[in-house]
């Protein structure tokens, strides 16, 4: 790569000597081809033609540009800044991208004003514009710090849809094997190749890893803690300290405790099945539960080691025991964890002796959540969308049917894919309908993303945009798929023509166009 720039010099200050001045390279780990080494390459090469002298570099290596969390070089390079401890004038950063993928594209401008207070300037050297506070240099890099946030999202969408797939086909995406299971790393063909030992990784990107059974001895004690729980009545803590006085340790290495074993209890790869997305961390924003109707899962893809007869029959007791205790009793024994620990999560809830499940807590109250608010623990995450979205959820086939029923008013005839809820319009067109949840901003504005199906491809998306509470239509837009060049559409509450002419308070505009008109036969 050659890269010219036009005004060389502009590093040289008034009695002839250099301008010192500081790099700050980070290699991502989704860009390889940007390595440290290329981005040096290339900001040396800008401080020669400039006249800069580079006294200090700061680097970041396989870290991501999401949060400024991890990224130790940058926290150093901003504190050496606001401490005074700087002794440059400038910072020569490869391009927009590597100061950071921010999604708040005000949290890259705050670290550069930071550095522009200091009296330090921020160059840009890969950049095809001045960083110079000019109008055009600054809209074009408000738009390389948006760009850079969204390339995150979107590539955030696709590894998890990839993920998605490979689950579903079978196949293990990270985390540790289990106690009585191994990672055996096959080829592109499912054909077995080697066993993973624990810290091993697949090197070739075609290859593939499954659970198969371990050890024989393992598998024993697995079956032999079923056989305890469901036979013999025996609590994971008695199972515990059972495998502890014998001696033997978990998979980690290490003594066996009351939610160590309920793990085993509960977790669906013992009988084969492979789960996966029971919590989400998109974008290193923050951890979220996911509702479990929306874990992705691929049934009977391992070899089990465990019955299925015996784990349903685990999962019965581990439901019925809370039975016994009235929803008060329930949450007083909740409360009593909350207060003995200052935080509440599932595995806390599962390590706590003579206390229901976390699932048990789940299916009593609804969810996790539900049971927090009613001992008054609140997370330090917000996850009133996790219960919103579940209500939505149950909104969408009543919204779809009333819809059905409106077109059937009109004299139109509709069907709808079971699989899909596509509707298909007098055999001639075929509409998706599309909720969107109202998000308001720190402002107290509201709005809407709303996700086009690329892959059903329907010719009209009704997108249904809801009330600030979530509850009711606020109004409907119809949206052909010939007008569409994106596949997500981010709305406020006005859009400009050329979105909201799409837009309407009900759907009798739609109705009117799917009813069917006598036309009279010319003689």
């Amino acid at each position: 790569m050659v890269i010219e720039w036009t005004q060389p010099g502009e590093g040289t200050k008034a009695d002839g000597k250099p301008v010192r001045a500081a790099k700050y390279v980070r290699m991502s780990t989704e860009h390889q081809e940007h390595s440290t080494d290329n981005q040096t390459a290339a900001i040396e090469l800008y401080a020669k033609q400039r006249g800069f002298e580079i006294v200090k570099t700061y680097a970041d290596e396989g870290k991501s540009g999401l949060q400024l969390s991890g990224r130790d070089a940058l926290k150093l390079l901003l504190t050496d800044i606001s401490e005074g401890r700087a002794d440059f004038s400038a910072l020569l950063v490869y391009d927009v991208s590597r100061f950071g993928r921010f999604q708040d594209p005000d949290e890259a401008a705050t670290y550069e004003l930071l550095c522009k207070r200091a009296g330090i300037a921020v160059h840009y050297c890969a950049e095809q514009f001045e960083n110079d506070g000019t109008i055009g240099s600054s809209i074009i890099k408000t738009v390389k710090r948006a760009m850079a946030g969204e390339y995150s999202r979107e590539l955030s969408v696709k590894v998890f849809a990839g993920q998605s797939h490979l689950i579903s086909l079978g196949f293990r995406q990270g985390g540790a094997a289990g106690f009585g299971l191994r990672r055996m790393l096959v080829d592109q063909s499912g054909n077995p190749k080697t066993e993973l030992d624990q810290g091993e990784h697949k090197s070739i990107a075609t290859d593939r890893v499954i659970l198969v059974p371990g050890p024989k001895s393992e598998i024993e004690i697995v079956q032999e803690i079923y056989d305890r729980f469901c036979r013999d009545g025996s609590t994971e803590l008695e199972i515990a300290q059972f495998l502890n006085n014998r001696g033997i340790l978990s998979d980690l290495g290490r003594e066996w405790t009351r939610g160590s074993i309920h793990q085993i209890l509960v977790n669906e790869k013992y009988i084969g099945n492979n789960v996966w997305g029971r919590t989400a961390f998109k974008l290193k924003q923050r951890h979220e539960e996911v509702p479990q109707e929306d874990w992705v899962r691929a049934d009977n893809v391992f070899e089990p080691i465990v019955d299925q007869h015996v784990f349903d029959q685990a999962q019965v007791i581990i439901q019925t025991r809370s039975q016994r205790l009235s929803d008060d009793e329930m949450l007083e024994l909740l409360r009593s964890i909350f207060e003995k620990n200052g935080r509440l999560t599932g595995l806390i809830i599962d390590e706590a002796n003579d206390s229901p499940s976390s699932s048990a807590f789940q299916s009593r109250f609804g969810s996790l959540l539900r049971a927090y608010t009613l001992v008054g623990y609140a997370p330090d995450h917000d996850y009133r969308y996790i219960e919103i979205n579940r209500s939505l959820r149950r909104l969408h086939p009543v919204i779809l049917q009333d819809i059905v029923a409106g077109i059937a008013d009109s004299g139109a005839t509709v069907s709808q894919d079971a699989a899909t809820d596509l509707l298909r319009i007098n055999t001639e067109f075929t509409a998706a309908i599309v909720i969107s949840r109202c998000k308001l901003t720190t402002g107290g504005s509201a709005r809407w993303k709303i996700r086009l199906d690329e892959a059903l491809k329907p010719d009209i998306t009704i997108a249904v945009r809801m009330d600030e509470e979530n509850q009711k239509p606020h109004d409907y837009y119809l949206l052909p798929r010939l007008d569409m060049r994106e596949a997500i559409l981010r709305m406020a509450e006005h859009n400009g023509r050329s979105l909201d002419a799409y837009r309407c308070e009900t759907l009798e505009r739609f109705y009117s166009l799917t009813a069917r008109a006598r036309l009279m036969r010319a003689a």
